[in-house]
């Protein structure tokens, strides 16, 4: 079984890599999120987040929705393509908001996954005949 642990691996940490994924330019935006989205080589998803004080003044609020993305990504990062995710807030969300954040979440996810999918390698079997 895979463990759910968020490693140092699979974030986000260098401007370089923000700056990467904005100009590949793919997006995919809802009510209360923006996912910006790159395939990688690395084999598994990454993540970046950016909670701007535009949407949340105070810093208590900004990590709130830093923290709750950040748990929906590692319960869910090994059903996640290998791609570098960004994940903008563009719309304050609160506690009573939870299930919705939860459900635009997956339902984003889901999408990255769709459109993703035909540039990831296909990997064929073939079976090998051993003769004695």
């Amino acid at each position: 079984m895979p463990t759910l642990r968020f490693t140092k691996k699979a974030k986000l940490i260098k401007t370089d890599e923000f700056s990467s994924v904005f100009n590949f330019r793919k997006r995919i935006s809802a009510r209360y999120l923006a996912v910006h989205y790159q395939p990688n080589d690395f084999g598994f998803a990454r993540l970046g987040l950016v909670v701007g004080k535009k949407v949340a003044k105070r810093a208590v609020d900004r990590n709130y929705m830093r923290r709750v993305l950040r748990e929906f990504f590692r319960i869910q990062q090994h059903e996640i393509n290998p791609v570098n995710l960004v994940i903008r807030v563009q719309k304050k969300f609160e506690k009573e908001d939870f299930l919705q954040i939860k459900q635009e979440f997956e339902s984003l996810i889901e999408k990255v996954n769709r459109r993703t999918q035909a540039q990831l390698p296909v990997i064929s079997v073939v079976p090998v005949q051993i003769s004695e």
